[in-house]
């Protein structure tokens, strides 16, 4: 019987130089000199803080995250942009959430596009992930090709 697990991870590596290349960006950008603009990243909490000067200059931020993460081969769909909230010296605060694993709603869609199929395959949910099985290999690329076309999945894939 073969099988693979479907899974959502980050290569916070990757993640890491994504957040260093977006720091390098705002550093010598013209219209963020004198912005005090700040940005850390909690490797623990899978979390990044950005601290800038207006709505505008947050908006340009997030920009520049989603481009230096398609430029890291990280989908930006694991990117969730928190809501903007002012701080105590005028400036205006995020904190933008990295999603890694596949929570049990996204599962049971996973499986029941898995099962909608009519292949003789065995979707199984497996905490963060979803491990299918089958005899036929030609089966299981049928279900990765048919995941990858999937626009209503919201979260990124990778087939292990």
């Amino acid at each position: 019987m073969a099988s693979f697990d479907i899974v959502n991870k980050l290569d916070m590596q990757e993640v890491d130089n994504a957040v260093n290349n977006t720091v390098k960006t705002i550093d010598t950008r013209y219209d963020f000199r004198g912005s005090n603009t700040s940005i850390e990243l909690n490797k623990k909490d899978k979390k990044i803080d950005i601290i800038t000067a207006d709505e505008l200059k947050m908006k340009a931020v997030q920009e520049m995250f989603i481009s230096n993460f398609i430029k890291r081969k990280i989908d930006p769909k694991c990117l969730s942009f928190g809501i903007i909230d002012s701080t105590s010296g005028g400036q205006k605060k995020m904190t933008l959430s990295l999603l890694e694993g596949i929570d049990k709603e996204q599962a049971k869609k996973i499986v029941k596009i898995i099962k909608g199929l009519k292949l003789k395959v065995q979707p199984a949910i497996m905490d963060e992930s979803v491990r299918v099985t089958g005899k036929k290999i030609d089966d299981l690329q049928q279900v990765i090709q048919c995941l990858k076309e999937e626009k209503s999945l919201d979260i990124p894939l990778q087939y292990v």
